[in-house]
């Protein structure tokens, strides 16, 4: 069952209106366009690179602190044939970078294995595994893909073993370790976020560190700044592996995220690579132009499967198959595993969902804190998401296996989940992430210390509230009429979309329903609906609000809160809305 319903406060956003005009004069730009880019940051400084989106918008890798001494340090490693372990993450910014440098490792004629956790039993990061795997292969030289920053313990007793490690990270610096000071002993940290960097974004995830890495070890083989042909076309069509990730880890899609994303899709769809186009084609969107939608629904969650049920083996082992018939079995593979993870993730949801009911009505808790035995570690990240969306606020879902338990917390804007955790008086073990993202290892008599806590800061943080009031905001009025495939056209001058850059959100007042609504999907949870104005009609499909569905009477007002998109469905390309919420009645509440 759906959550109990909260009201949602619909907000119109205030816009420079002077800006917006010259934004709009300087561009040549519709007005609701300028609009859009004034509430998403951007100014008449920015605003060329925003829309140009070209490649020299790429920082170079030089800048990045550590970029020398790690190219330095590999490029050694390739001449003298030492072993290169390359260490990567199990999620999808992780799985894209080992497989990246690999091919790179690959081309170059080094000695290079990789390595990936097991999310189960090796858990997050560097381990005694990664020792375990280094004897094993030979490796003088490791590199790490999306983790290594906090590996204090593991990069020193690799070190020891005779392992110069590379780090190549996104993650925020840690604390200082009592023993090693402010970061790892490693052969070189390239991460732009280091204190005292001064890379010009710090935004990158981690896959496009992995890229930086790799186009600065491509510029010292070549010899110059200018790389050599073969190696440029490598990193061109590289930029698939980057924009999967880079949409994957959420990162802000502006700067030269917002240009991986755009080139890195163009990439992705007219690559020759096995195993992404076998991806694409298990996904059902090949031959066509991609979206960011399509990387993150759709190629994200394949690629995530494996990693999230133990191992990403399957998953590294697709993106670099060189063979048609082993790419399309290993997608056909991760496929049974996505459908497998949905399976558990539906199950966890549902108990999750029980639990947080009960919580709810016996105090309406600003943090969701859930815990259960025999919860899959590998969805408790999604279960989270999904809790965080619907009741509107903090959740940390913990699944147990006897008295160890590991969590992941997903927050909302205002509330620093990481910073919630670090405050919690060494109630959790290990933990890390980001501000509205963090994983954390918690014993199971220590559930409840860990729930008063975390609710306690969010209390003072939220400034007493029980939790913060959800609120939809919204950018622009637009008459239902003016929602054509021309307005689409325009748009898509401000595509990719994603964090930092979201799609538009408009209100259309005063459609009416074309017919009666019907309730779609395996549990019957959302609401189709045709909606017109006049002679203009379109699909309007609002998830997850099947319990809404009989506030919608035929013949009522309407007003309607969407993002138009186009839908491809069996080949045929059709504009739609997705109806984020609605109001029926004469006049809409605006705050």
């Amino acid at each position: 069952m759906p959550p109990t319903e909260t009201k949602v406060t619909w907000k119109l956003r205030a816009a420079d209106g002077a800006l917006t005009r010259a934004l709009a004069v300087e561009h040549q730009l519709p007005e609701l366009l300028a609009r859009l880019m004034v509430l998403r940051g951007q100014t008449l400084e920015t605003a060329p690179a925003h829309l140009a989106r070209s490649a020299q918008g790429l920082h170079e890798p030089d800048l990045m602190p550590g970029m020398e001494a790690a190219c330095d340090r590999l490029h050694r490693a390739i001449v003298d044939r030492e072993t290169i372990l390359i260490h990567g993450d199990y999620d999808v910014d992780g799985v894209t970078g080992t497989s990246l440098l690999m091919r790179l490792f690959r081309m170059l004629g080094a000695d290079a294995r990789w390595h990936i956790p097991n999310r189960l039993t090796d858990g997050y990061s560097f381990g005694a595994h990664s020792v375990a795997r280094a004897r094993e292969t030979g490796a003088t030289v490791g590199v790490s893909v999306d983790n290594g920053t906090s590996a204090f313990e593991t990069i020193a007793e690799l070190a020891a073993a005779g392992v110069d490690t590379v780090v190549t990270d996104h993650h925020e610096p840690p604390l200082p370790h009592p023993v090693y000071g402010a970061l790892p002993h490693a052969a070189a940290i390239v991460n732009p976020k280091l204190d005292g960097s001064t890379y010009p974004f710090r935004e990158l995830c981690g896959g496009a560190v992995a890229f930086k890495l790799a186009w600065g070890l491509a510029k010292k083989i070549s010899g110059t700044d200018k790389v050599r042909p073969d190696l440029r076309q490598f990193l061109t069509e590289a930029m698939a592996y980057v924009a999967i990730a880079t949409v994957c880890d959420v990162v802000p899609l502006v700067d030269e995220n917002r240009v991986f994303a755009h080139w890195g899709l163009k990439a992705l769809r007219t690559s020759t690579n096995p195993g992404l186009r076998a991806l694409c084609a298990a996904a059902g969107i090949d031959g066509r132009p991609l979206t960011a939608e399509d990387v993150g629904f759709q190629i994200g969650p394949r690629i995530n499967a494996s990693g999230r049920l133990g191992s990403a083996e399957r998953a590294v082992e697709v993106l670099l198959a060189d063979d048609v018939p082993t790419a399309r079995r290993l997608a056909a593979e991760l496929d049974e595993l996505n459908t497998r993870r949905r399976t558990i993730e539906r199950e966890v949801l549902e108990q999750a969902r029980t639990q947080a009911q009960a919580l709810m009505a016996a105090g309406d808790p600003p943090v969701l804190v859930l815990a259960d035995q025999g919860w899959h570690q590998g969805v408790v990240g999604i279960v989270a998401a999904r809790l965080t969306e619907e009741y509107g606020r903090p959740a940390l879902v913990i699944g147990l296996n006897g008295d160890e338990g590991r969590g992941s917390a997903r927050s909302v804007p205002g509330f620093n989940v990481l910073d919630a955790m670090r405050g919690a008086d060494g109630i959790f073990g290990r933990y890390g992430g980001h501000e509205q993202a963090a994983g954390c290892e918690v014993r199971a008599v220590d559930i409840e210390a860990a729930r008063a806590a975390i609710c306690e800061r969010a209390k003072s943080i939220l400034e007493g509230a029980e939790h913060p009031e959800q609120e939809l905001s919204i950018d622009a009025e637009i008459a239902f009429g003016d929602v054509t495939p021309t307005l689409m056209r325009q748009l898509d001058r401000l595509e990719p979309f994603g964090a930092a850059n979201e799609k538009p959100v408009l209100l259309s007042r005063n459609v009416r329903l074309a017919e009666e609504p019907r309730l779609v999907g395996a549990d019957r949870r959302h609401v189709m609906m045709r909606v017109r104005s006049g002679a203009h009609v379109l699909k309007a499909m609002a998830f997850s609000a099947g319990h809404r569905a009989d506030e919608l009477v035929l013949g009522a007002p309407l007003h309607l809160v969407h993002t138009p998109r186009w839908n491809t469905f069996r080949g045929e390309t059709n504009l739609e809305l997705i109806a984020l919420d609605f109001q029926v009645g004469d006049d809409p509440k605006i705050s």
